[in-house]
């Protein structure tokens, strides 16, 4: 079994974890790091560090109605992509730990395309 990094533990709910192939587990939100775990295989598991984390980016949808999805951006290891069963309660979660400042809402489509055809 893996052992938690977390001392105390605001939120466990269930999560997927976007890498190649869905993983599907637990998402737990603690007071040290960003904790993921499937319960049935003991070796899919991620621990990130708050200290780790440089940006969360989410998916807003409808004006902030729907968001399918939010990605962890690391100084090291790249992103990782998550969805949890209630994503607006998990980035709750996570904004007591990662400062507003580093919390960010994905470019929407019209956005992308006016990048696209601006840049020379």
């Amino acid at each position: 079994m893996v052992k938690s990094s977390n001392s105390k533990v605001d939120l466990t709910i269930g999560a997927t974890w976007f890498r190649g192939v869905a993983t599907y587990g637990k998402v737990m939100i603690g007071d040290k790091a960003f904790e993921f775990y499937n319960e049935h295989n003991i070796a899919d598991y991620v621990q990130i560090p708050w200290n780790e984390v440089t940006y969360v980016v989410a998916d807003v949808h409808f004006r902030g109605k729907y968001i399918p999805r939010f990605e962890l951006r690391t100084k090291k290891n790249g992103t990782f992509i998550f969805s949890t069963r209630d994503n607006k309660k998990t980035l709750r979660g996570i904004q007591k730990y990662v400062p507003a400042s580093h919390m960010r809402q994905a470019l929407g489509l019209g956005q992308k395309l006016k990048l696209r055809f601006t840049k020379k």
